[in-house]
């Protein structure tokens, strides 16, 4: 499993809302022109601010990094709103010494169909610099993905309807109610290729985290690509907690080098 499969796999929740939104929509009679009513933001349960710190677990090693999930601010962004959300992780000064290992993922989520506008991830692995960058036209359902390393690679992308990123597909799954024993799928983008997500929200659970105890539902993702072949998800999980602010308190997986954990240890600002 990749860096970002745990991030893609949680957008699939975005898809009943969407698509529900999508059917009933119905040819009006035809009727004297009215003024085009004004856009509405989505409500979402977070905001600028807001800072979501993880203790990363990784097999024998209790604590092996730490991540931090941050919403930077809430700007004009490509003619319209949009959240500006970036997720860091490294690991800690101990293993830093035995491998430097750097990432920053960021996305540009817009507030009113909470679809990502643009979305990059940078890779410092040892030292091999990557940045990986896909441009969203939503409306005409392509995108735009490039590769930096020392030379730049570009491919366009056909999108599928209500398509999102790794990235921005955790904080749309917060803004979701999710009801246990309910089943859903949608598509998601990742490093310039398309995967159909599909997600079942099981029980509330209680979750131990640095915030204290904290009823969440678990949320189990499998993916495919869109040929129908499955992805590596073994042991992929995600808590996102019932309260007002839907944190995401804990997240796992299991890889061919270990099991990952990631736990909230600390959240601040945007409630």
């Amino acid at each position: 499993m990749n860096r970002t499969t745990l991030s893609l796999a949680l957008a699939s929740a975005l898809a009943l809302t969407l698509t529900l939104d999508a059917q009933t929509r119905r040819p009006a009679p035809a009727r004297p022109a009215a003024p085009a009513a004004a856009k509405t933001e989505r409500a979402v349960p977070f905001r600028a601010g807001e800072v979501l710190t993880y203790d990363v677990s990784w097999s024998s090693y209790l604590t092996a990094g730490v991540a931090t999930f941050t919403v930077r601010e809430k700007k004009a962004s490509f003619g319209s709103t949009a959240y500006h959300v970036v997720a860091e992780g490294r690991p800690t000064p101990l293993l830093a010494k035995l491998y430097t290992l750097y990432y920053k993922a960021d996305s540009l989520l817009d507030a009113y169909s909470l679809l990502p506008q643009r979305g990059s991830v940078l890779s410092d692995e040892g030292g091999r610099k990557r940045l990986k960058t896909t441009s969203f036209n939503q409306g005409a359902r392509t995108a735009t993905y490039e590769v930096q390393t020392a030379t730049l690679v570009k491919k366009p992308v056909a999108l599928s309807p209500f398509t999102q990123d790794a990235l921005s597909a955790i904080y749309v799954l917060r803004a979701i109610p999710l009801k246990p024993g309910a089943a859903m799928s949608m598509p998601v983008s990742d490093s310039g290729k398309m995967y159909k997500v599909n997600v079942r929200i099981g029980n509330l659970e209680p979750v131990k985290t640095g915030i204290g105890t904290v009823n969440a539902y678990r949320i189990t993702p499998t993916i495919t690509d869109l040929q129908g072949k499955p992805q590596n998800t073994r042991g992929l999980a995600l808590w996102i907690s019932d309260d007002a602010r839907r944190l995401p308190v804990k997240m796992q997986a299991e890889v061919a080098v270990g099991s990952f954990n990631l736990t909230l240890s600390a959240a601040r600002g945007g409630n």
